[in-house]
């Protein structure tokens, strides 16, 4: 191994909320998952493993989080996928067609072609639809080490009034992931990075040995930490946090000086579900008419006016290998910068990112990735690619200090899920998590039908507590469904509740629960048992 002067690490957050309809033929909320699969989790898994039959070194930390391993794992949504990668085939082929005497956009029908083709095989002949199955390959090859998260990305600081409801989002999620990928999780992603003090006891209960916060996490800790974000630092029950560093994550995510936002990569936001003839493309977008996304894109982004040029796939692919350079070169000199400070102490670069952005906002995404990861493993012998856990067990010996409460988005407080525009929910969602925790403590010795019912109360409970619903209130997109998804969990939480306390359970109406919110389906509800 190449004695180094730091270490760099790349934590995606692969996360979606848990959007199942199994009582439509078609739902327009659940591309968020099949653009996501096409976009991001296949290029990323190609990337991977291109680079590990190439023999190329890599370490990358990696969130799959409960909700998402479901959905990937779930065979209704997997052979919808399935007919959708054959749609945007057929759409591929017709395109083709469309523009053989087009000389500017006919290369690129023929790359979409090959693409989606591409796609296609990947996903039925090398993965056989079981995506999950091949990222736990890469974990158990050594290349990945794949993170948990709450159950369904609870928000956990809004949750601490009621301890059995944080023990059970944390608990429920190490189980889930044990099921998933045949060990435990070293490290978890805390919902929205969200750090309350004494929240690390709760995962020390399941043997989690790390955790991510936001820059302020760190650099707020009592006492103050004296390398900042650029060493973990042990809360007082055991688990490590890594805070982010805001430099290398800004050069990603920044609208205005990131590299997604080139003149040359891919524009997001035209499309040909948008900009073709409607009966054209009216096969390929809802059954209702209304207009999407379909996946091909003919131009880049080229400026900041509504004027865009066509994509040069070529072009683009060359400014990713400048730009994964250009990365690498920052962090040579940052962790050159920062070792020759750090008193013989190896830092630690933490560089966290959704997932999605690679690939599905940032469609050259995983090209970057790839050349970063065959730059930095030839080019340069300052820092390595390595996983949180890689780090504490080279560099055991770390400060003691309790982060503040803590989470990202703006504010870093919490402000993006408690605010005038989603605070309704949580009187609902604290009352149910008070009357499970009764339930759990009352029920010693259910029958097997109310069993069933405390277990289906218990995933209502934690899907209706997911934060997707409240950061989309807050950002205003999809609002209507966001309070859709909570109402009726809350509902079917109470329903449960009134009919378990009652003594009169509707079996019809409980099998029809269970078959629509069937995520966990191996919870126990005694999870909520007060300690």
């Amino acid at each position: 191994m190449i004695d180094v002067r730091g270490y760099v690490a790349l934590q995606l957050h692969a996360h979606l909320p848990f959007v199942r309809h199994p009582e439509y033929d078609d739902f327009l909320e659940e591309d968020w998952l099949y653009e996501a699969i096409s976009e991001t989790y296949l290029p990323l898994l190609q990337a991977f493993d291109r680079l590990t039959d190439e023999g190329v070194p890599f370490r990358v930390s990696m969130t799959m989080t409960p909700p998402l391993v479901a959905m990937l794992r779930d065979e209704l949504l997997m052979s919808r996928y399935a007919r959708r990668l054959d749609k945007l085939c057929e759409l591929a082929d017709k395109e083709v067609h469309r523009t053989r005497k087009d000389a500017t956009f006919h290369g690129l029908a023929l790359h979409y072609q090959q693409e989606f083709r591409g796609l296609r095989a990947l996903f039925g002949d090398r993965y056989r639809r079981d995506l999950v199955g091949a990222f736990k390959r890469l974990e158990d090859a050594g290349r990945l080490e794949i993170v948990t998260c709450g159950a369904t990305h609870g928000f956990l600081p809004l949750m601490q009034e009621y301890p059995e409801a944080v023990r059970a989002q944390i608990a429920v999620a190490v189980a889930h992931h044990r099921r998933h990928f045949g060990r435990d999780p070293a490290g978890i992603w805390l919902p929205e990075c969200g750090y309350f003090p004494g929240l690390d006891a709760y995962l020390a209960e399941q043997n989690i040995r790390y955790f991510f916060v936001d820059t302020h996490g760190i650099t707020d800790a009592t006492p103050r930490p004296r390398y900042g974000v650029y060493a973990p630092i042990y809360t007082p029950t055991g688990p490590a946090a890594f805070g982010r560093d805001a430099e290398s994550s800004m050069q990603v995510w920044s609208a205005e000086s990131g590299y997604p936002g080139d003149a040359d990569y891919r524009e997001f936001y035209r499309d040909v579900g948008w900009d073709l003839d409607l009966d054209y493309v009216r096969p390929y977008i809802q059954p209702t008419g209304q207009r999407k996304n379909v996946g091909i894109k003919y131009y880049r982004i080229t400026g900041r006016t509504a004027h865009k040029e066509p994509y040069d796939p070529g072009r683009a692919r060359e400014r990713a290998a400048q730009h994964a350079g250009n990365f690498m070169f920052n962090r040579e000199r940052q962790i050159e910068h920062l070792a020759s400070r750090m008193g013989g102490v190896r830092p630690i670069v933490v560089s966290p990112y959704d997932a999605e952005l690679y690939g599905h906002w940032w469609y050259e995404g995983p090209m970057f990735i790839d050349y970063l990861v065959r730059k930095t493993a030839y080019d340069q012998r300052a820092f390595r690619l390595a996983t949180p856990g890689d780090y504490l067990r080279e560099n055991p010996e770390q400060q003691l200090a309790t982060p503040p409460l803590c989470s990202w988005g703006a504010g870093g407080y919490a402000g993006v899920w408690l605010d005038g525009s989603n605070d309704w929910i949580y009187r609902h969602l604290h009352k149910a998590a008070e009357r499970m925790i009764a339930l759990a403590r009352d029920y010693k010795q259910p029958t097997d039908l109310e069993r069933r019912a405390l277990s289906q109360a218990a995933r209502e409970l934690l899907l209706a507590q997911s934060s997707d619903w409240a950061f989309i209130m807050k950002t205003g997109t999809m609002v209507d469904y966001a309070i859709r998804r909570t109402k009726e969990h809350v509902l079917r939480f109470t329903r449960l509740h009134d009919q378990l306390r009652a003594g009169r359970i509707d079996e019809g109406w409980l099998a029809h629960v269970e078959q629509k919110d069937n995520i966990f389906p191996e919870i126990d509800y005694t999870v909520y048992a007060p300690r």
